[in-house]
């Protein structure tokens, strides 16, 4: 039993992230290998050129199993999650590792180009552009200017952010519908197929991803609450 979120991931993180939960976000990606099954569960394949997202029509990986995208990852690891304290029930899963998948699934599916057009390859090469040009690849640095924007210029929206309808724990769907639309907005517009991609369109951009990953940690952070909290 904890008593508190930050002793629910000391209890579940292994010890070698010494309680730092931030230290192991990327786990996901690096056990891909491990676990090949995993890596449909990174995105989610919407039609190109709709700019709309569907969890019954676009939730599915590429042999057309349903729930197997980044919104089914997030629903399932939240629910293994709740069983955290319910002796009953938790032993059935690997509550750590689930902790490790919702917390990086939780950011992919704020990142517009995760949750994109078939065609296209997921669009981490911006957010890899922005940490080298303005952080010197210093992760900490790019972390550290987010959360000064979360309690800065954006903390008037942070309790929008937190919120999920319906009294729901997490809701991975209105973030899906959001990245797509960020998508169309931002990373698909004025882009021609073949074009090679200037620092003109990554430094306009720049804005929508930041503002999107410090989103990502608040609804990770408002997710965790209520999960503990139930426990």
């Amino acid at each position: 039993m904890c008593y508190s979120t930050s002793r629910c991931c000391e209890d579940l993180l292994p010890a070698y992230a010494e309680n730092d939960l931030s230290s192991l976000c990327s786990w996901a990606d690096h056990v891909k290998f491990r676990y090949p099954w995993s890596s449909a569960l990174h995105y989610i394949n919407t039609p190109d050129d709709l700019c709309t997202y569907s969890y019954d029509r676009d939730c599915k990986d590429d042999s057309g199993e349903a729930g197997r995208c980044v919104s089914g990852a997030i629903k399932n690891y939240t629910s293994q999650l709740l069983t955290y304290g319910k002796s009953a029930t938790q032993n059935q899963y690997n509550l750590t590792e689930a902790l490790l998948f919702l917390s990086h699934f939780i950011g992919d599916v704020h990142q517009p180009l995760h949750v994109g057009f078939t065609s296209d390859e997921g669009g981490t090469q911006l957010m890899c552009t922005a940490e080298e040009q303005f952080y010197d690849s210093n992760v900490a640095e790019f972390v550290d200017a987010i959360n000064q924007n979360i309690t800065g210029k954006w903390s008037n929206q942070v309790k929008e952010w937190e919120d999920c309808s319906d009294n729901k724990t997490t809701c991975p769907d209105k973030c899906a519908s959001e990245s797509i639309t960020a998508a169309c907005d931002w990373a698909y517009k004025d882009v021609t197929e073949g074009s090679v991609l200037k620092d003109e369109y990554f430094l306009s951009r720049l804005p929508a991803v930041n503002l999107r990953l410090g989103q990502a940690a608040v609804l990770l952070a408002a997710t965790l609450n209520r999960v503990f909290r139930q426990s």
